[in-house]
């Protein structure tokens, strides 16, 4: 199996087996050094230091987040609580499983997405009726808007859980800022609710937004005014940009994060979020791509969350490069008018 290019070979012959065998070695040797990283701090030749997060489905996840040194978690993906669950999962069974992950990373961050739901991942308890476009349709941040003992539900499971770590809450889904508002009133209501009833909480929270949306990207400046963070959902943004589903091989060379309105998109982000001084991240695949990750730097990217594996590579790129070096990269980037240029540009400035 050679999962880097995506082939299975039945019967290799020896010649090719040999190869592949080569391949494994090197690959191997590549592991070995990236395990002398650990420990290490994620900082730039010029001295720039970078948060490199995991992402995470549950406890399951956490100690690939402590064998592999992530500086902590940028999304903790609580819709596989509800995929597990054969009916609502109920406030204390939430807790528990939120409290579990808070608290063995103490006091590293935790960055807790809301539900994610619908789309790609349903569950029949809920009874979501059929959709011809679910990835366009009644998901995420929209149901729990529209089923708000539902969302309270979560939230109070969150903010008792908060007493244990560091957790940080993101809305995903987001595409106005009159979703946000409404989705932090819910959070301040179940908050009052709780102070009232005695119940202990963390301090400070820090509540965010995912923007993966085209909508989100082109107000990008008014919703950082209602965030205390941005995490970049690279996987959705760059889908809903160029209108192409990964899981379609036909159209599969449209779902590139190298194509010139995507990269201008994560620039409109990540700079709107500079300058109303607020940390921007980046959750999705495309956080782990060391050809992206100089753009990213360039542009004030602060925080790279990616699966537990991936981390030291990051870790790796990130050191190689000064921040002049990869603004030039960049500048030449968005000159480029097609993913194919960018991507072979890219590739000629790897190290």
């Amino acid at each position: 199996i050679d999962g880097y290019n995506a082939c299975v070979y039945v019967d290799p012959t020896p010649d090719l087996l040999k190869s592949l065998k080569k391949r494994q070695q090197e690959d191997q040797k590549k592991q070995a050094l990236l395990q002398e990283l650990k420990g290490k701090p994620n900082t730039t030749l010029d001295g720039k230091t970078i948060n490199v997060f995991a992402n995470i489905g549950g406890m399951s996840d956490v100690g690939a987040v402590q064998q592999n040194d992530a500086g902590g978690v940028g999304l903790f993906r609580t819709e596989f609580v509800y995929l597990n669950c054969k009916d609502f999962p109920t406030e204390d069974y939430q807790f528990e499983a939120y409290k579990q992950v808070v608290e063995s990373l103490a006091p590293r961050k935790v960055v807790v997405r809301t539900c994610d739901i619908g789309a790609d991942k349903t569950v029949d308890y809920m009874k979501l009726d059929h959709e011809d476009n679910p990835a366009l349709g009644y998901r995420a941040i929209r149901i729990c808007l529209t089923r708000k003992d539902f969302f309270k539900t979560q939230l109070r499971a969150l903010l008792r859980a908060s007493a244990y770590g560091n957790m940080s809450i993101m809305f995903p889904m987001i595409t106005s800022l009159r979703e946000l508002q409404d989705a932090k009133a819910v959070l301040e209501e179940c908050r009052a609710e709780l102070t009232a009833e005695g119940v202990k909480m963390g301090q400070n929270i820090e509540v965010g937004t995912m923007i993966e949306t085209p909508a989100a990207v082109l107000i990008a400046d008014e919703l950082a005014a209602e965030c205390d963070f941005f995490s970049i959902g690279t996987n959705d943004l760059i889908g809903y940009t160029m209108c192409a589903d990964r899981g379609n091989d036909t159209i599969s060379n449209l779902y590139q994060v190298y194509y010139p309105a995507v990269l201008r998109s994560l620039k409109n982000i990540i700079e709107s979020g500079v300058k109303a001084g607020i940390m921007v991240g980046m959750c999705g695949e495309a956080a782990a791509d060391p050809l992206l990750e100089p753009l990213l730097i360039s542009w004030g990217l602060e925080e790279f969350s990616m699966s537990a594996p991936s981390i030291l590579r990051a870790r790796k790129t990130i050191s190689q490069w000064t921040k002049a070096e990869c603004d030039e990269l960049a500048e030449k980037a968005l000159a480029c008018n097609t993913a194919a240029e960018v991507k072979a540009l890219l590739e000629s400035a790897a190290r």
